[in-house]
């Protein structure tokens, strides 16, 4: 324990951040929190200042998924905090940790609507794991420490918690700063290791769907390893497709939207399910059909870390609480191969995966197909890739090729807007990587003003902007439902290169494939942030999906 002099609660707050090992927050400053501003300066806290709350909100959200642990935002009241609310619920149904801090109004003007007013634990309550209110300085060091516990222990996710004005202004002396929390091992009972390991090698059609928080780059060796010696595929979990190194041989791609048609028939033809991690969610089920609630006709074995979630939608043979990163690891440790002989059930799956990595021809002088062969052709094994919501994410998940651990920053919630922050957040953590943000025009507008945080922070990261002047995603889903009756989905862009170059950044314009490699280059030794703005044929609304008429 450390007794400091007299200090304000700003101070004490930042202190307890420090102690946690927090070394970087993201934020929109507010009147309401000058407090832990005041503290921030001079801390050694680096403080990224976004352009409006949500970005600042999904940022923490990325820096979370990136490092394990839990990222920081720091946001004012009302407006604030409901701009703010974006990135809590991509860190609650993604299973990220974080934690974010609301000024609040001060404590003897509360339950008067006073000027921003908003009772946080009523609206936050359905998107956080704890939302609480710290009315005491001395206080401060216990809620820090729980709070960081609640949003690593389990399943992970957001915490947040709302800082009265006063309380941050006032001061106290001899408060002790609790220590960096300790967390649960996460390990399972050896007897449920070894229950999984009998089950599976005594499947015939065994298969993992891999996925969820927590995981680490010793859980992807730790998967590959006991997928070689088990001789089991290996499916990736919606926007899960760092798990596992994507050319793996029994590494067979990812069950999400989109799925290849084979893939998914394989999973619903699988006599052994191991879900490890993921909450088998609409999306990695395919609308809960690949797995038919609550009693699958496969056997399902379910491991997650909150007990809760097992049974919640699916009734498991056998279910395991534990974290699926420490578990997977258990498993390669103990590992045996299977009973028979599985090597034609593997290789068939993976053939499936290489054919439908394939690409089909779309419309256009300018195709995504293109944009993404060149990209596997041309970036590093550590590259980072971030996106958002639209289907423009549907050719970077069918033909990226994804070869190392968390060089995939996506929403599993489908948030709009996403990927710009993401982007951000990854360049600052790791300054000597190439991170690539994929948007569409729709999605990057959602966001388009923290381009310029990375401008005034150095985080140089490369924008392609697919720009089809709709939102693809609902034009699909009007043909399919409303043929020829597009309605509010047409757009008016502004020119995305030029917004580039105003901020300071690099951009061009780009209409072929035969160009984008040069634009692509050009774009890497700009030296700065850089925005291609892809100008792809409105026909193509997917790599399926084709528009007679824009």
């Amino acid at each position: 324990m450390n007794n400091k002099n007299v200090r304000h609660g700003g101070q004490v707050l930042v202190e307890a951040l420090k102690t946690q090992g927090v070394e970087r927050v993201f934020c929109v400053p507010g009147e309401s929190y000058l407090a832990a501003l005041d503290a921030l300066y001079e801390s050694g806290v680096e403080t990224i200042v976004a352009r409006n709350e949500g970005g600042a909100s999904m940022m923490a959200e990325a820096d979370g998924k990136l490092t394990g642990q839990p990222g920081i935002a720091f946001v004012t009241r009302g407006p604030g905090a409901t701009n703010a609310s974006c990135g809590v619920h991509v860190a609650f149904q993604d299973s990220t940790p974080m934690i974010l801090f609301i000024g609040q109004v001060a404590s003897d003007q509360r339950d008067r609507e006073a000027f921003q007013e908003v009772d946080y634990r009523a609206m936050f309550n359905p998107l956080a794991k704890w939302v609480a209110e710290i009315d005491r300085v001395d206080r401060i060091p216990e809620y820090i420490s729980h709070a960081f516990h609640v949003a690593q222990s389990g399943r992970p996710g957001p915490v947040v918690l709302s800082l009265p004005e006063d309380m941050l202004s006032s001061e106290c002396d001899n408060v002790d700063i609790v220590p960096a929390a300790v967390l649960p091992s996460g390990k399972a009972a050896d007897s449920d290791v070894h229950a999984v390991l009998e089950l599976l090698a005594s499947a015939e059609r065994p298969l993992i769907i891999a996925g969820g928080g927590s995981w680490s780059q010793r859980a992807a060796d730790a998967l590959g390893q006991f997928a070689q010696t088990a001789g089991l595929p290996v499916g990736a979990s919606f926007r899960c497709q760092d798990y596992l190194d994507n050319r793996h041989a029994n590494y067979i791609g990812d069950i999400g939207i989109g799925i290849n048609p084979k893939l998914a028939e394989r999973v619903r033809n699988a006599d052994v399910i191991l879900a490890l991690g993921s909450r088998l969610g609409e999306m990695t089920t395919s609308g809960y059909t690949l797995l038919t609630p609550p009693m699958p006709k496969q056997t399902l074995i379910h491991v997650h870390a909150d007990s809760s979630e097992i049974g919640r939608v699916y009734r498991p043979d056998l279910g395991v609480v534990a974290n699926a990163a420490e578990f997977i690891c258990q498993l390669a440790e103990a590992a045996k191969a299977p009973k028979t002989s599985r090597e034609r059930w593997i290789k068939e799956a993976r053939a499936d995966y290489e054919e439908w990595q394939q690409p089909q021809r779309t419309p256009g002088n300018l195709r995504m197909e293109s944009v993404i062969a060149h990209l596997n052709e041309d970036l590093s094994d550590d590259a980072i890739l971030t996106n958002g919501a639209g289907n423009y994410s549907a050719w970077l998940h069918r033909y990226y090729r994804y070869r190392g651990w968390r060089t995939q920053l996506a929403p599993t919630s489908g948030s709009m807007g996403y990927g710009l922050p993401a982007a951000i957040a990854a360049k600052l953590r790791h300054p000597e990587r190439d991170v690539i943000c994929l948007a569409g025009d729709g999605c990057f507008q959602m966001a388009m003003q923290e381009f310029g945080i990375a401008c005034q922070y150095g985080a140089n990261i490369i924008v392609l902007i697919s720009n089809n002047g709709m939102y693809g995603t609902i034009r699909m889903h009007q043909e399919r439902h409303y043929p020829g009756r597009p309605s509010g989905t047409n757009m008016l862009n502004p020119d995305f290169a030029a917004l580039a170059k105003a901020y300071g950044g690099y951009g061009a314009t780009v209409t072929s494939d035969e160009d984008f490699p040069t634009a692509f280059a050009h774009a890497k030794n700009a030296g700065v942030p850089a925005i291609l703005d892809l100008k792809v044929a409105p026909q193509a609304l997917s790599p399926k999906l084709l528009l007679e008429s824009p």
